[in-house]
């Protein structure tokens, strides 16, 4: 790594972490997590000096994040692989059975609801940066997120969203 710059040596490590968690909550899979954040990080480096590092490159990371996630999704047929545990290095809040129970259920979802419901409701992004990140409008983003949740609602029942809001 003689040739990397150092700017960008800095950045992977700093956002790393951040990275993965969001790549474990859009996958559920800790190793398919890990190969999003390999991906990113590359598409980062090879286009780096292009990167205007003023204007944020970590939300720009987590853009390419996202696409390269429902990009992903769209390449492959098989459906989601069940895990045994959480990541490593999840912040443990709340009640555990609950947030396993969440995860289930965005894991049943299509990739773009699961991505919506992540970026606007578990990382508190704006509909604006979500619209940007997803390269959808932000009416799309108010639409799917609406969609996503009924989904949720119908995939975990109404009483246990309603707990769900509380982690």
């Amino acid at each position: 790594m003689g040739d990397t710059p150092a700017d960008f040596l800095e950045f992977a490590h700093a956002r790393s972490d951040q990275l993965f968690r969001t790549a474990c909550l859009l996958t559920g899979d800790r190793h398919l997590a890990e190969d999003l954040v390999q991906e990113t990080l590359a598409k980062m480096y090879r286009s780096w000096r292009r990167i205007d590092r003023t204007h944020a490159p970590a939300a720009y990371a987590h853009t390419v994040l996202v696409r390269t996630f429902t990009s992903y999704r769209r390449r492959r047929s098989a459906q989601e692989r069940p895990v045994e545990r959480l990541p490593e290095g999840t912040e443990a809040s709340g009640d555990p059975e609950l947030r396993l129970t969440l995860l289930d259920g965005l894991a049943r979802l299509a990739a773009k609801d699961r991505a919506v419901l992540v970026l606007r409701y578990w990382e508190d992004r704006s509909v604006e940066e979500t619209a940007r990140m997803m390269q959808l409008n932000p009416g799309a983003v108010r639409t799917r997120s609406l969609r996503a949740l009924q989904k949720l609602r119908a995939v975990l029942g109404d009483e246990l969203l309603a707990d769900l809001a509380h982690l």
